[in-house]
């Protein structure tokens, strides 16, 4: 069994930043995809970003320019970097992992982002 654990989230200004870590119990190179999801209450879990066969990236419209995925493979850790953060960033962020056919869920860090 995977276990993603994540961490670094809290509370935080509007224009502050934060570091979101995963951190996995597998080497992150097996797996095919790994991304952030977040989930705001009352609304469902969305992509903030993902990167694919540990290259291509992608990020939610709202997160360009804004927010970086990334990985060490040393480490076996997947981070996203999160700049500008606004109010409508707050939720709760997971982490994800799909080594074909499975998938993998965190169990979540939330992340506040008010004055």
């Amino acid at each position: 069994q995977v276990r993603l654990v994540e961490s670094g989230g809290g509370l935080v200004q509007p224009g502050g930043s934060l570091r979101l870590s995963c951190a996995a119990s597998r080497k992150i190179v097996s797996f095919n995809t790994m991304g952030w999801y977040r989930q705001a209450p009352g609304k469902q879990r969305e992509l903030v970003a993902t990167v694919i066969n540990a290259r291509r990236t992608n990020y939610a419209d709202s997160a360009k320019g804004r927010f970086t995925i990334s990985r060490d493979i040393d480490k076996n850790t997947m981070y996203l970097q999160m700049d500008s953060l606004k109010p409508e960033d707050t939720a709760v962020y997971y982490c994800y992992a799909k080594y074909t056919p499975y998938e993998y869920w965190g169990q979540g860090t939330q992340v506040t982002v008010t004055s």
